[in-house]
Parts: structure tokens; C-alpha cells; sequence
């Protein structure tokens, strides 16, 4: 099975609705597949933020991206496990967790049937596509799943992620008296409102495909419509971008 050769932008739609089911169609129709989608459901450990349906939507996205044919089960796979080591974001660690859940993808891909070769360019991807890690994947599977990353960070679903990922660490929504971080370092371990600037609003720039990047701008808008409607209710108007 391969994908990509669908993806111009000729055939392209505008609709998310188009890109979304396709994931659960290939693991209904393929055990491996199942198999793995048990696996990252009990890795999620109750973390509504990285849980089987965050991962669902990474494998959609993932597949809706890649740039060149591609291999879809390798495609799910890798979405299925990216997060299937799961570090707490204010663990001193935090850096590690893709390539932990690398090392456990690749356990596990061997053990449900996925050849040697297989499993390592999988594990590869899911190795370098952490916004905490810092690395620009190589392959066409990495490059895709990074951005179906870290677009589920953005929009209506990422702002309710960031929410109940903060909600997690024991933050608050903002800093009582600078919410938008005017005269101080931010902290969006401690701040909710400061992963906006600190992470999220800067993922639009960062992608790597080109769909990705336009997906990605739209929903950062929504993101901003927010921000300044909490500036509006809390009566504080937002601080230059920095």
C-alpha cells in the first residue's frame, strides 16, 4: 500500500473533513495495525492530550501530507507510536521522550510482524519529530508526521490540549499581573497563556510541507481570534509578539 500520488493540489480539498477516517479505515482492515492502536491506547495512561484519538488525527494528517509515495502502514504506525512513550511536558527529561518512544516503537513494530528495515526508518521518523527535541526529520514519513504534530497543537483542538496538558502540570491560565509576559520571562509550565507565544504561534513557520503550512496558518488565526478575545475579557491588551 503507498500513498501521495492523490496529494496535488489539483485534487486537494479544503475541508479537514476530507482528510479525517482514513486511518481508521487501514486499522480496520489490518490486525498489525490493530494491534498498535491498542498499544498507543494504553500507553496514553488517561492523558487526554496524547491519547488513541490524538493519535488517530496525527495518522490522518500524516497521511493527508506526505509528499511523495509512501508506505500508509508505515505511515499509521508511526503516528500510532509517536507518543507512546509519554513523558510529562515538565519532566526535566521532557527532550527524550521521542526518542524513548523511538526505542519502545521499534520493540514493539518488530514484535507485531514489521520487518527490521521497516521498524527502523518508523522509529527514525518517530525519533526526530518532537518540537522538544529540535531536530528537522529526513524522511518524507518524518517530515509529514512532525507537521500532523504539531498541527493537532493548533486550532480548537490545541487549544483545549494546551488547557488540559497545563491543567496536568498544576498551572494556571495566566500570570495575574503581566498575562501577556510585557516584563517577564515566559513560563508556559507555569502559565497556559504563555505556550501560545512560547510554542504554539510559532509552529506555522516551522512546518516543512506545504499543506502542512497552510493548514497550520489557518488554524493559528483561530488561535489569535482567541487571544485577543481574552485580552478583551480580561481588560489587558496583548503585548507586542515577540
Amino acid at each position: 500500500m503507498t500513498i501521495g500520488d492523490d496529494a496535488t493540489p489539483e485534487r486537494e480539498t479544503s475541508s479537514t473533513s476530507s482528510v479525517l477516517g482514513r486511518a481508521r479505515r487501514l486499522i480496520a482492515r489490518d490486525p498489525m495495525l490493530g494491534a498498535l492502536a491498542a498499544e498507543a491506547e494504553r500507553a496514553a495512561g488517561g492523558d487526554p492530550a496524547h491519547d488513541l484519538l490524538h493519535c488517530l488525527r496525527v495518522a490522518d494528517w500524516t497521511l493527508a501530507l506526505v509528499e511523495e509515495p509512501i508506505d500508509e502502514r508505515a505511515a499509521v504506525a508511526a503516528a500510532l507510536l509517536h507518543d507512546v512513550v509519554n513523558v510529562p511536558k515538565n519532566a526535566p527529561d521532557r527532550a527524550e521522550a521521542s526518542a524513548r518512544s523511538a526505542h519502545r516503537a521499534r520493540e514493539l513494530l518488530i514484535a507485531h510482524g514489521f520487518d527490521e528495515a521497516a521498524a527502523a526508518a518508523i522509529a527514525s521518523a518517530i525519533r526526530d519529530h518532537s518540537f522538544s527535541r529540535g531536530a528537522v526529520p529526513e524522511s518524507v514519513l518524518g517530515r509529514a508526521l512532525q507537521d500532523a504534530d504539531r498541527l493537532d497543537s493548533l486550532g480548537a483542538l490545541g487549544l483545549v490540549r494546551t488547557v488540559s496538558t497545563g491543567t496536568r502540570m498544576g498551572g494556571v491560565y495566566f500570570h495575574g499581573e503581566d498575562p501577556w509576559a510585557a516584563a517577564r520571562d515566559l513560563d508556559d509550565r507555569r502559565y497556559m497563556l504563555d505556550h501560545f507565544a512560547r510554542k504554539l504561534l510559532r509552529l506555522a513557520d516551522l512546518m516543512l510541507t506545504e499543506r502542512g503550512r497552510r493548514e497550520a496558518k489557518r488554524r493559528a488565526t483561530f488561535l489569535e481570534l482567541f487571544l485577543d478575545q481574552v485580552a478583551t475579557e480580561i481588560g489587558c491588551a496583548r503585548a507586542p509578539s515577540r
